[in-house]
């Protein structure tokens, strides 16, 4: 995953959409990829997006905006998504973000200085029996507590 967009940006952009647009609604999978290439999905992309697939700008705008699993700048190295839904905050959520904000010294959709940790709000995992749970990396971990929280800290600043 390069996480820096160079000057190639429509060309790569280009290519992508073009290898997916014949797929049965292409617009989440194609952003899906633009995503793992960039890392996140640059504004420069919407324009070839709309075009190729006969969409205007806004149209693909509003979805990249809806889905909260994609984003308009780039991640630290590691992301660490916490569950905000009732069932994780119905057994602690909020204590274990509040504790794993102060590890990080950020709050959610915000990058620690050193560019190690993107911290997310996610609005279910579907670790519901496990809760308050945590994805680090695309990796779930449930039945998190102040402890494992640090310990999830931990891990994302190695």
């Amino acid at each position: 995953m390069n996480l820096h967009v160079s000057g190639d940006v429509a060309a790569r952009t280009l290519a992508i959409v073009t290898a997916m647009k014949g797929t049965e609604g292409p617009l989440l999978p194609i952003l899906h990829e633009i995503q793992a290439e960039f890392g996140f999905v640059p504004q420069d992309c919407l324009p070839v997006i709309a075009r190729e697939l006969n969409l205007s700008r806004a149209e693909v705008h509003g979805v990249v905006t809806f889905y909260h699993d994609f984003r308009d700048h780039p991640t630290g190295r590691h992301v660490l998504k916490l569950c905000r839904a009732e069932a994780c905050q119905s057994m602690g959520a909020d204590a274990v973000a509040a504790r794993v904000k102060a590890l990080l010294g950020i709050d959610f959709h915000q990058t620690t200085l050193d560019g190690a940790v993107t911290l997310e709000p996610v609005y279910c995992l579907g670790l519901c029996s496990c809760a308050p749970s945590a994805m680090l990396d695309g990796e779930v971990h449930g039945r998190l507590d102040a402890a494992a929280a640090a310990e999830l800290v931990r891990e994302a600043r190695r």
